[in-house]
Parts: structure tokens; sequence; C-alpha cells
């Protein structure tokens, strides 16, 4: 490291951010995850003892991936690279595993490579790596807040271990603003500033689970408040309310808590529990989910799982659809809440999904079975010559406006598809198609 390197680094450190100031240099330090770091497991017992194996670091902002990667620069004997995936290239990735290469064969050290953001790498990309962490050149701990497993390469998967980061609790979060406040050699000591307990408690909640957000929000409040008459800087409940605006929610359109967060919200209305399903709703709304998607999972749940139970689930949802599109949030909010709560609250039943899942599949095994010649259309040119047509009954004509004839190819005869439950409207449809198919003097073809 050159002398201009060097003061480039020290006033990096000196004039980072707090979150980035606070970052613990052992083990002992970090706060939170202790299911992945508490004495005895897997992962504290390899940094302690410097074997490390790839690994792959997943959770969402704020909850440590870069901080333990750093304290295994600190604690490791092999050379520590890192790199941003977002910025970098292959040509960085190249430049990297030769000085691997040089590394391991002047002085037999490893190299560990750090990639920050690893999800961002495209697949040509993480492919490069794939032979280096095969032959043991590099070891790569990744770092990303995407499912690994959608993201990341399966080559790369099966040699790396998965550790999942957990949001901070409440408690845990409380411990690192104590840490930002007082701690005078890494935190803001020096302003002599005071964190009231209510205020402590609201940004530890607010934070989500994000320490990083809870860090930010506590240095903006120290750096802008002016001193009290006692001297000190005062870090109430007010001053903590205007330094987070909005809760911090986490939630990427295109990662897998969107999933999990759609998926809790139709289970919840699957499940007939109102309170869930608008809870989940808001969580996706506030974070800015897409009317037009949210509206489309409604009127899917409608149908699947509520289906002929109250066939005014569906009409309920479409309407809400096409009303919230048109109306636009804020308002579309009510609109979709509304239909939210309405399905949640109706009778439930998947028959219809049975039906036609059971249908589709006897499609498959059957093909194109000859459809009954008296169901077939007489009226275009030749068919009557045919014989298309001839015997149908017209169910209009008989009582109940209901006649048995095959309707069914002949090789399906018997063949039940759709089994109305004993829920909601599908009880007066059960009663009605056995009501009409006991009556006495229906003909049978």
């Amino acid at each position: 490291m050159d002398l201009f390197e060097y003061m480039r680094t020290a006033s990096m450190e000196k004039d980072s951010p707090l979150a980035a100031r606070l970052r613990p240099m052992a083990l002992e330090e970090v706060v939170g995850q202790q299911h992945i770091i508490g004495r005895d497991r897997l992962l504290y017992r390899a940094i302690k003892a410097d074997k490390l194996s790839s690994l792959i670091f997943y959770g969402p902002p704020g909850t440590g991936k870069t901080t333990l990667a750093k304290v295994i620069a600190k604690t490791t004997s092999a050379e520590f690279t890192q790199i941003n995936a977002t910025v970098a290239g292959k040509k960085d990735m190249e430049e990297v595993v030769k000085a691997a290469k040089d590394t391991m064969g002047m002085y037999g050290k490893k190299t560990i490579l750090f990639i920050d953001e690893i999800h961002r790498f495209n697949k040509s990309q993480q492919d490069y790596l794939l032979p280096f962490v095969e032959d043991g050149t590099v070891i790569l701990i990744g770092a990303t807040t995407e499912n690994p497993y959608f993201e990341v390469n399966g080559a790369l998967l099966s040699r790396s271990v998965i550790f999942e980061l957990k949001p901070l609790g409440c408690e845990d979060i409380k411990e690192l603003l104590r840490r930002a406040v007082y701690d005078k050699e890494k935190g803001m000591g020096a302003y002599d500033a005071v964190l009231h307990e209510d205020a402590m408690d609201f940004l530890a909640d607010m934070a989500g689970g994000d320490a990083r957000h809870a860090l930010n929000a506590i240095e903006l409040g120290i750096m802008t408040t002016k001193r009290a008459e006692d001297g000190k800087i005062h870090i109430t409940l007010e001053v903590a309310q205007e330094c987070i605006q909005k809760r911090a929610v986490r939630y990427d359109k295109s990662g897998d808590n969107h999933y999990d967060t759609i998926s809790a919200f139709i289970k919840s209305m699957r499940g007939s529990d109102p309170d869930a399903a608008v809870y989940y709703l808001a969580r996706m709304l506030y974070a800015g989910e897409s009317v037009t998607f949210v509206a489309r999972r409604i009127m899917i749940c409608a149908s699947e799982d509520v289906g002929n139970a109250d066939p005014q689930a569906i009409q309920v949802a479409v309407n809400a659809s096409l009303a919230a599109e048109r109306v636009g949030m804020p308002e579309a909010q009510i609109i979709l809440s509304q239909a939210a709560l309405y399905v949640a609250s109706a009778p439930k039943s998947n028959a219809c999904v049975k039906a036609i899942g059971e249908a589709m599949e006897t499609v498959e095994k059957t093909g194109n079975l000859p459809i009954p010649a008296h169901l077939q259309d007489a009226h275009y040119k030749g068919a009557a010559k045919l014989g298309h047509g001839a015997g149908y009954l017209y169910a209009h004509d008989y009582p109940n406006h209901y006649v048995e004839q095959q309707y069914l190819p002949y090789e399906l005869t018997g063949r039940e598809f759709y089994h109305p439950s004993g829920n909601g409207y599908e009880v007066k449809i059960k009663e009605h198609m056995k009501r009409i198919r006991k009556k006495e003097g229906n003909e049978t073809i």
C-alpha cells in the first residue's frame, strides 16, 4: 500500500457512515445471528479454526453479511480480497484469480474472495469462478439479499455452505444503538448525546430488523439536533420520529420476500383469516406492489379457493380489479381490501380446481375420444346426413329442465369430475343435482 492509498483508507475510515465505523473486528463483538455464530455453532468453529470452505451469506439488508466477511478478513491467515458485483466484471475476477495463484505459489497461502451482491453477477460470470472454487484457488464468500437458490448457479451452491441471516431483533438493534451513541472510539460518544428510552424503543421497532437503517437514523439525529441547556444532545422520541419518516419494509418485487408475502396473503384468504389477509395486503401496498398484481391474485383465489361455494366471490374480485385499476392509489387500497376481505370471509371449496384437474388429466391420458353423435353439430353442410345430432333430447322439454342422456364420451360413462363440497352455495348445488337426477319419469338414452 503506497502513501496515497494509506491516506485514502484512513480518511474513509474517519469519514465513513456510522454503520461502517461500528463494524466489529472480532466475532465476539457481532450482535445477533446466534443461530449461526453462537459458540459451538459450525460457522463459529470454522472461523475460530481458520478452516473455511466456500460460503454464501443470505439475508435481508442490515443483518451483518458484510460484517461477518470483515470479521473473517481480520481473523483468517489467508489472503482476503473483496469485490462488489454491482461494479466488478470478468476482468476484475481474472486479476483476483491471477493474484490468488501467485500467492499460493509463492507463499502457500490461500485466498478468500468476498463477493458482495453476488446475485448481480450473470451466469457466465458465475461460471468463470467455478473451476477456481473447485480446485481451491479461491475460497468464495458470497453475500446476497436474494434467495441463492434462485440467483446463484447450482454448481457454485453445491460447493458452498449456505447460511441464512435473520432480521435483527429489537434487543439487538438497541445494543447497537447504545454503542452508536455512547462508544467514544467507534461511535459518536464524543458528541455527548443522550438517547431516551422511548426513542430507542421506537427506533429499534421501526428499523424492521435492519441495523443500518437504525444507525443511519441515530447518526442523523445526533448530527442535526441542537444541544439542550444542559449541554447535551437529547435524542427524544420526537427527534427519533423525525429521523425515521417511514418504517423500513423489506420487500423486493423480484426477490423471495415478494413471493413469501404474496404466498402468506393467498394462504390467509384461503384459510379464512380476513385479519391476516388485510395485513399482508397492507404490507404489499405499503411497499409499492402493483395494484394489478394484487388484484389478479385475489381473482385467482376467488375461483380456486372459494369457487361455487360463493359464486359472488369471483364477481366481487373481478369488479374490484377493474375499479382499482381505474381509480388508482391510494383509494384502490380500499377496493382491494373489500375484495380480499370478502374472499377471505367466504365459504371455501376447491371442487372446481379438482374438477378441471381431473378432467385435464383424463384428456391427457385418453386423448380425443369420440363425442357422442347426438351431441355433435347437425347444422354444418352434410352433418345431418352423417347422423350428427340425431336423437338429441332438448333438456327444456322435460320436467325440471333435465333429461338423462349420454353427455360424456361413451368410454367415460359414469365418470364424475365435479364433486360439490358441503360448504356455502355448493350445498344447494349438490341438493339440486341430486333432486333432478332422481326425478321419476326422466328419459334415458
